[in-house]
């Protein structure tokens, strides 16, 4: 028996995009998917998701086993984000140490993670127009790496130390990084 060849992408999400290539919910019909930004072929599955407010770092793939190891195992996921407010040494300690949450209606502590004060990334693109930043008052930024990816966690995380995420850019899976991708673009890769 011949073993299937499966196909593996790196995207740079846009903000406002689904993590999902389709939908057959009415209620979404208006809504951007990733089958608008490349021609996926037939099987391809996003490995993970980033929220539709979210960008940057996607991968898809075409083989399920691949996409169920890496969602379950721990792995590490790296993001730059942008917050409302100049973040404090007290909240920066706390999210590292795992912050209580909700997911679900339920309580849920996260676990212990990486997070260091960082400056502005210059290699981020400019921000959606559509993200409201610095209207009110200063913003800073953080780099969290986290090892789970409960629903919205990040965005959870940092509005429960005080300091709401106003924009939220994953730049790394394991070792593959975002490198120079532009928003929107897809690379076909070997895994």
């Amino acid at each position: 028996m011949q073993k299937k060849n499966h196909l593996h992408y790196k995207m740079y999400k846009p903000y406002g995009v689904l993590s999902q290539l389709a939908t057959n919910d009415h209620n979404q019909l208006k809504k951007k998917f990733l089958s608008e930004c490349y021609n996926f072929p037939e099987g391809t599955m996003p490995i993970g998701r980033l929220d539709e407010k979210s960008e940057g770092l996607l991968l898809l793939t075409t083989d399920g086993k691949l996409s169920d190891t890496i969602n379950r195992k721990g792995i590490e996921k790296e993001y730059f984000v942008q917050l409302d407010g100049l973040i404090t040494d007290e909240a920066i300690h706390a999210l590292s140490l795992g912050v209580q949450i909700g997911i679900h209606g339920k309580k849920y502590t996260t676990k212990p993670c990486e997070v260091k004060n960082s400056q502005s990334p210059s290699t981020l693109p400019f921000p959606d127009p559509a993200i409201r930043i610095a209207r009110h008052r200063p913003s800073s930024w953080i780099s969290i790496t986290i090892t789970e990816g409960k629903f919205r966690q990040i965005r959870k995380m940092t509005a429960a130390v005080g300091f709401p995420t106003l924009r939220l850019v994953r730049v790394r899976i394991a070792d593959i990084t975002l490198d120079n991708l532009r928003v929107g673009e897809v690379k076909p890769m070997q895994l």
